[in-house]
């Protein structure tokens, strides 16, 4: 049993029954699948995790009553004492939190503020499987680009209906016109050997929650 596990075991434990409950979430393009359909849902999550993985950044399966309780875990295993959330981020997603203070982003918020947390918390608009990416636009619960580029740690919540196989099936979901971010993995770059390596710019740690409905 990992680290993170032994702290969810006590969480859920402490907790008892009554341990967590539906939260509004954003998500889209819901519709009942059929036999054949859910069996094809199932290769492309796994292909995403494959592929974030690949990527050295962590992805964990959540259900979705579990969440609040997955994200607590996921800082308190960093040892988080303050994170930057956009301000729409569903209160849900935070109801857990103990001894982590979750500071709600404005456009007033300076890159000094956002330098000094431990990580930002944020949704996403779409996930690519094959390419292993999640895509922010800045959308509801994902603030401005700058959350997903200054912090040192981000932890990104992917829904399962949000993932699709490739970057053609991602861009209808898209608009152009917002601030698109896409994100493979956390910040990285080739030597001349193509050997991959941390990068100087982005969050070292990526971290990410797919929620399982």
């Amino acid at each position: 049993m990992t680290g993170r596990e032994e702290v969810l075991r006590r969480v859920r434990a402490a907790l008892g029954p009554a341990r967590g409950t539906a939260v509004p979430v954003p998500r889209g393009y819901r519709r009942r699948l059929g036999p054949e359909e859910a069996a094809d849902r199932a290769d492309v999550i796994a292909l995403f995790t494959e592929r974030v993985a690949d990527h050295r950044a962590s992805v964990r399966h959540v259900h979705a009553d579990e969440l609040a309780t997955a994200v607590a875990a996921a800082l308190w295993g960093r040892e988080a004492k303050r994170v930057i959330v956009p301000a729409d981020l569903p209160f849900g997603w935070l109801a857990e939190l103990d001894g982590v203070h979750a500071l709600a982003d404005t456009p007033a918020t300076d890159a000094a503020v956002l330098e000094s947390c431990d990580g930002a918390v944020t949704g996403c608009a779409v996930a690519v499987a094959r390419t292993g990416t999640v895509v922010l636009d800045g959308g509801r619960a994902q603030g401005r680009r700058a959350l997903s580029l200054v912090p040192d740690h981000h932890l990104c919540v992917v829904h399962a209906d949000q993932i699709v196989g490739t970057v053609a099936e991602a861009l209808p979901r898209l608009d152009p016109a917002r601030p698109l971010t896409w994100i493979s993995g956390p910040a990285a770059t080739l030597d001349l050997g193509g050997t991959r390596a941390p990068g100087p710019h982005g969050p070292r740690t990526l971290e990410i929650l797919v929620v399982e409905d």
